[in-house]
């Protein structure tokens, strides 16, 4: 039982040991010093989502990984790659689901015409229900 226990214990005690002791990336807090390529990478950086946060994109999350992903950002920006370049990389490395304006594939075709679809039918509904309401009404005079 004190061994079932003491396993117990060093499980929970797993996730302690994870926390991430690296430094952050060169650039994950530090601007580049151009200007011009630090608004094209802030720009890029806003448009693409944390993996970890999922509800902020890389330029607004504190997480480890969106500090690793801006500091790829302005490295490969700092190198000459263009703004598009870079977002392809991300989506190839990380999948569509890293940016927040995703291209539409097979993947992600459906999740594109599923509003189009949906709101056809709710039109059509509302149209039979008002068709229906007005019969009804004339029935009733």
């Amino acid at each position: 039982m004190t061994r079932f226990l003491a396993l117990i214990a060093l499980l929970m005690a797993i996730p302690v040991a994870a926390q991430n002791a690296l430094p952050a990336s060169p650039y994950a807090h530090q601007q580049l010093e151009d200007p011009v390529q630090e608004e094209k990478a802030r720009s890029l950086m806003e448009e693409l989502r944390c993996l970890k946060c999922q509800s902020q994109s890389i330029a607004d999350s504190d997480a480890p990984m969106a500090g690793d992903m801006r500091s790829q950002v302005r490295e490969r920006i700092a190198a000459g790659a263009t703004p598009e370049e870079v977002r392809s990389w991300l989506i190839e490395r990380y999948g569509d689901w890293v940016t927040y304006n995703p291209p539409v594939n097979a993947v992600t075709g459906p999740l594109w015409i599923a509003p189009i679809v949906l709101l056809i039918v709710a039109t059509w509904l509302a149209r039979g229900l008002f068709r229906r309401r007005k019969r009804d009404q004339k029935d009733v005079s």
